[in-house]
């Protein structure tokens, strides 16, 4: 099996648009968008362990304000951590469809997302255009 993540010519952004079309989603493309993910996913699980960790230490007050405050904080704090899991769980999908061959192409039309709207949001699963008709769907029905 090769190495999924060849160390040789690391792309850079710059370099992945001004590649042909027809290196689109090549290995060293897929390669780029692994170590971006994981990284992501990296600082997102360093970040969780931070937030659980400050969750934990907090101290309770018998200020009714200060009890108020803290409970702001908490509820601020699980929210973010919420979105945090939420986008954890994109970039894990996100990996998955780059082992199994389908990262970078959208998942309702099959056209290529693009390497501009990838590099914006690495865990894009739909075309620009797709993403668009499901927002307006999600909003006329909302």
């Amino acid at each position: 099996m090769t190495d999924p993540m060849p160390s040789v010519d690391l792309e850079t952004e710059a370099s992945l648009l001004a590649a042909p079309s027809e290196d689109y989603m090549s290995a060293r493309q897929l390669a780029f968008f692994r170590r971006r993910l994981l990284g992501e996913e990296q600082a997102l699980l360093a970040a969780v362990k931070e937030t659980a960790g400050h969750l934990q230490q907090a101290e309770t007050s018998s200020d009714w304000s200060d009890r108020a405050s803290t409970e702001e904080e908490h509820t601020l704090e699980l929210r973010v951590r919420d979105r945090e899991r939420k986008l954890l769980q994109k970039i894990r999908e996100a990996l998955r469809r780059i082992d199994d061959g389908s990262y970078g192409w959208c998942e309702e039309t099959g056209e290529a997302i693009g390497l501009a709207r990838l590099l914006a949001r690495p865990t894009a699963a739909l075309c620009l255009e797709a993403q668009e008709r499901r927002e307006q769907t999600k909003r006329r029905f909302a």
